[in-house]
């Protein structure tokens, strides 16, 4: 079996957002939008405060280094405003598999496209240019919202890892796993063009 293509920094642009490589130079960007909506405070989610925000990059930028992760800023074309961070992670080149996540988006810039069409970039450059065979999303069983959006993509349900973490409060996290794999593209891929076209993501 072939491994996965080479996972090289590349920018992604779509009509509503630019998915740009992560860089140092982000961090004030990253500190407003973070607080916008003060994302940190869901106990479920593990985002940065805008103060953590420094040490966040380097870990990303880190675990880039070593060939485990991708991150990615992300900032809207319409204002050129950074808006969140999203990420290739636990990439497996010899099976041809990655997850999409360590991602936050602005409150201001949710319900509004972006996060449905940085998926479409993200899983389309996944699929046709590294040609993986599967990716994978992660999200804490609490966390509603993100299984709802993640079921929303077109992504199955695989299953639940019980007491799989440790979360910063001690409180131990079940993780539900979603996947798409590659014969299921082709459809995942007219169903969120779909619904950019209707602006109803």
């Amino acid at each position: 079996m072939l491994a996965l293509n080479p996972i090289t920094p590349v920018t992604l642009r779509g009509e509503h957002v630019t998915l740009e490589p992560l860089a140092a130079s982000h961090l004030d960007g990253l500190r407003e939008a973070v607080a916008d909506g003060q994302l940190w405070e869901l106990w479920y989610t593990t985002v940065p405060t805008p103060d953590q925000m420094p040490a966040e990059i380097e870990r990303r930028l880190t675990l880039q280094l070593n060939g485990k992760m991708q991150p990615f800023t992300v900032r809207r074309n319409d204002t050129g405003a950074i808006c969140g961070m999203t990420t290739y992670m636990d990439i497996d080149t010899a099976n041809r598999r990655l997850e999409i996540g360590a991602t936050w988006t602005a409150a201001s810039a949710q319900r509004s496209g972006i996060n449905t069409e940085s998926k479409l970039m993200l899983l389309q450059h996944a699929f046709d240019t590294l040609e993986c065979i599967a990716v994978e999303f992660r999200t804490h069983w609490m966390n509603q919202q993100s299984r709802t959006a993640i079921a929303r993509l077109g992504a199955k349900q695989d299953g639940v890892l019980r007491s799989h973490r440790i979360m910063a409060d001690g409180s131990l996290r079940d993780t539900v796993v979603f996947s798409i794999i590659a014969p299921e593209w082709p459809a995942v891929r007219s169903h969120l063009l779909y619904k950019l076209g209707r602006s109803s993501a």
